[in-house]
């Protein structure tokens, strides 16, 4: 007979001891096992328990629209200490989430881990090794020698990471954290703790979480929609084994994303048709995204990031050419219609939704082809910040997995507008900029290195930059101006408006006027790799 592992959220959240090092399972809402959360963030309201916790996140737990994640745990004498990939971000114009303000206010030590590492971390736990020894995040905020992926004071004081020497090279070591709690989710639990994934965008990280503390004698719970009687679900459907499972907490009304309840095409049980995917309106942004798509080629494995590179599968939908290259991202999802806005994170009409450890190998690894992502900064040594803006620190998630996707990937495609707040028009095959922006972009030194430039060199990475006045290469020799949009002045509109000396490729040329127009492109894609020329 099954053994009966039901609980109720509030009796999940008992089982937290103080002092306790829980993981949590999330992608900002897809996956977030929100109840139990919310449930542990009432008992120490009532109770004053648990205290002192520390909590781990791969990816950030919850978002600022409607699933609070991590915001439930937010309070003092709660959260003693976190270390995540990400944390709940949006708009300048809103009030920080509560675990912004502690992070900001120095309350406890917080990190900003990628999200690989961290997904290292939990094997490592799990069996029972040292910790990680890496070559990700090297010459960046990750490294010792910068930040040490600390976020305030506190954790300055406090690192989780050094640099060591090992078969004669330079290494990061992060040692192992073992946790003793493991919140996880899924869409069904059998009788019997087995978990199956039908319902979700993404599968994440469970196995590897659960393993970590189930070797270490802790508690693993698991959040579900639903329960179904023992031995009922097929065994290749089982992602995570009911061996590996404690408790069930039942909250039949967990979101699927932020604004997803359920959607059977973003779980890949249905497809949608290429035509009910929105095109994106014509402006600047898909000036530059299309620009960016002219990078590809076809039959290319890329991953794409957040931003204005998230467009460039809708340029390829416009174009006719979806499926001429197959997107993967750190979620998991490989091929499909990556998603926007609440949905990023997921993919329409995947292939495959593989775990996102196995994604980050293959990231870390350098397996895929190209990435496309975005920049908030750019310094005169090529290198990026995408992670970090001082003034206000939650408009930024953090790195989430930008570390481990750049730190070896073959080509990258960095997007973005080349000043804030510039007020661009877009026509007649050309741009103007009618009011210049007050913020440059192109500074002499980032506020954080996401990325570095100067490594980038030295490991021979293809480094390209697309804004809508000009596209850069990263040379030995320095940032390179090698395209100039039409109607820009190149002295007055780039040159002036870096805070560093731009090069300017002797072939400079033109961008194509036809990127400024509505009508389609026409889009030709580079021979795939060793296509015969």
């Amino acid at each position: 007979m099954a053994r009966q592992k039901v609980i109720s959220a509030a009796e999940a959240a008992r089982l937290i001891p103080d002092g306790a090092i829980v993981t949590v399972s999330s992608s900002s809402a897809l996956g977030c096992p929100d109840a139990v959360l919310k449930a542990i963030g009432e008992r120490f309201d009532a109770e004053g328990h648990p205290r002192n916790i520390t909590t781990l996140h791969p990816i950030a737990a919850g978002d600022m629209w409607g699933v609070k994640g991590v915001d439930h745990l937010a309070k003092a004498g709660c959260l003693a200490r976190v270390l995540a990939g990400s944390y709940p971000s949006g708009p300048s114009s809103s009030e920080p989430p509560a675990i912004w303000k502690m992070i900001s206010g120095d309350v406890i030590p917080a990190y900003n881990v990628p999200s690989g590492i961290m997904f290292d971390i939990h094997r490592e736990a799990a069996a029972k090794r040292p910790g990680v020894l890496t070559k990700v995040g090297m010459e960046t905020f990750v490294d010792p020698l910068h930040e040490g992926c600390a976020m305030n004071a506190k954790a300055a004081a406090d690192p989780i990471v050094k640099r060591v020497t090992f078969a004669g090279e330079d290494w990061l070591f992060f040692p192992t954290i073992i946790p003793q709690i493991a919140i996880i989710r899924a869409t069904t639990a059998d009788e019997r703790g087995n978990l199956s994934y039908e319902h979700e965008g993404g599968i994440l990280g469970p196995i590897d979480q659960a393993l970590s503390v189930r070797n270490n004698g802790g508690i693993v719970i698991a959040q579900v929609k639903r329960l179904a009687a023992a031995d009922t679900i097929r065994p290749h459907d089982v992602v995570v084994p009911g061996v590996m499972v404690d408790y069930i907490v039942i909250a039949p009304d967990q979101m699927q994303t932020t604004n997803t309840v359920y959607e059977p095409a973003i779980s890949g049980e249905i497809f949608r048709p290429l035509s009910s995917f929105e095109i994106p309106k014509f402006d600047i942004a898909k000036v530059i995204a299309r620009r960016v798509a002219q990078e590809l080629r076809d039959g290319d494995a890329v991953n794409i990031g957040f931003g204005i590179s998230a467009n460039v599968p809708r340029i390829l939908i416009e174009e006719g050419r979806h499926g001429a290259v197959t997107w993967v991202i750190e979620q998991g999802a490989v091929g499909g219609v990556p998603l926007l806005d609440f949905q990023f994170g997921c993919a329409s009409n995947a292939e495959a939704i593989v775990q996102s450890p196995h994604q980050f190998t293959y990231f870390q690894g350098a397996g895929f082809d190209m990435s496309l992502l975005s920049f908030l900064q750019i310094d005169k040594g090529g290198s990026i910040n995408v992670s970090k803006l001082g003034v206000r620190a939650h408009v930024t998630a953090g790195a989430g997995g930008f570390v481990d996707i750049t730190a070896r990937a073959k080509k990258i495609v960095f997007s973005g507008y080349f000043t804030a707040g510039a007020k661009l028009g877009v026509a007649n095959g050309s741009v103007s900029i009618q009011k210049e922006g007050k913020v440059k972009k192109l500074v002499e030194a980032v506020e954080q290195i996401s990325f570095s430039g100067p490594r980038a060199v030295a490991q021979h990475q293809d480094i390209v930059y697309v804004t809508e006045r000009c596209v850069m290469r990263l040379e030995p020799e320095g940032v390179t101006v090698t395209e100039i949009a039409p109607g820009i002045d190149l002295e007055r509109d780039i040159l002036a408006q870096a805070e560093f000396p731009l090069r300017i490729a002797s072939d400079c040329r033109k961008m194509d006027p036809a990127l400024y127009r509505p009508e389609r492109l026409n889009l030709q894609l580079r021979p795939a790799r060793g296509a015969l020329q």
